[in-house]
């Protein structure tokens, strides 16, 4: 085995030729020749010192080998992309990148204008964000691929260290010839009685809701399920159900599309997003320094 040898043409070769299932096809999305393709599998094969892939007339599967590179090839692939954008980063001035993760929960009502502010005061500095429901924000931050995370506070910390970011509030929204409609308030046991349009069950939001829900004995009746506040929003206003949604992320919808909005007097409308990492102390500087931006603006949005 000369895992010297190995280079990054070659296994990004092989993740192609594992994605398309073929040699051939992997050699087309590489723009190298069918010959040259295989002899680069042939010496990766090598390399390793066990075949890799099974050659079938319908095209290639991968061996126990195979699965073992494929896992650390696509890292090592997304580490280069990683370093390439940094060093990218370097050469146009940029100091530093803070890796976020967060919920939809917070980008929809928070951290719009919580990172145009930081982006002014710190524009050396770039983030890169991504939206993913809590669980896989918690995952991304434990696994390394995030410095911060952002999720509601029901998600399993899994051991990381985490602070409170913001504080929200649900609410429920029916359409504006819903029985409800007229109401002010509503209990959530009563809310339980009609039809519902709710985010996927893999969301902290739906969650929530199956939880408390079920805790009463009545499980909700979902009629439809989407991906986001704007669509349950528009499934709402099309009279396919009611829905439950952070009060701040929803009010220009419900005025853009003539909804109710309707308290909720249950104690669990109330949540907590937070902040977490794997250590707050060993964190990179632009990562801190985002981390006391927040602090700042979450002190500031409670004074205020």
């Amino acid at each position: 085995m000369n895992l010297h040898r190995l280079d990054l043409v070659s296994l990004s070769l092989f993740c192609l030729v594992v994605r398309t299932g073929s040699i051939s096809k992997g050699a087309g999305l590489a723009h190298l020749a069918i010959g040259a393709a295989s002899k680069r599998m042939s010496d990766l094969e090598e390399s390793v010192g066990a075949p890799l892939l099974e050659r079938h007339s319908r095209g290639v599967k991968l061996t126990p080998a195979g699965q073992a590179l494929h896992r650390h090839a696509q890292r090592i692939l997304r580490d280069v992309d990683e370093l390439a954008a940094d060093l990218s980063d370097h050469a146009r001035g940029v100091l530093g990148v803070a890796r976020l993760w967060a919920n939809t929960s917070a980008i929809t009502q928070f951290l719009p204008a919580d990172l145009a502010a930081f982006a002014s005061l710190q524009p050396g500095i770039r983030i890169a964000l991504n939206e993913a429901d809590s669980h896989e924000v918690v995952l991304a931050v434990l696994e390394g691929r995030a410095d911060l995370g952002i999720f509601a506070d029901r998600t399993p910390q899994l051991g990381l260290q985490t602070l409170p970011y913001r504080s929200d509030r649900l609410v429920l929204v029916v359409p504006p010839e819903h029985p409800l409609a007229r109401r002010r308030r509503v209990d959530f046991e009563e809310a339980t009685e009609y039809d519902f349009v709710s985010l996927s069950g893999a969301t902290s939001l739906a969650q929530r809701l199956a939880l408390e829900s079920g805790q009463l004995g009545k499980p909700l009746r979902i009629r439809i399920q989407v991906r986001s506040f704007d669509a349950m929003c528009q499934m709402v206003a099309a009279g396919l159900g009611v829905a439950v949604l952070p009060d701040a992320a929803v009010q220009p919808l419900v005025r853009a599309l003539g909804l109710r909005k309707l308290e909720l007097t249950a104690p669990w409308v109330e949540r907590e997003l937070l902040l977490g990492a794997r250590d707050f102390a060993a964190l990179p500087k632009a990562a801190r320094t985002l981390v006391d931006h927040f602090g700042s603006r979450r002190d500031a949005a409670r004074s205020g």
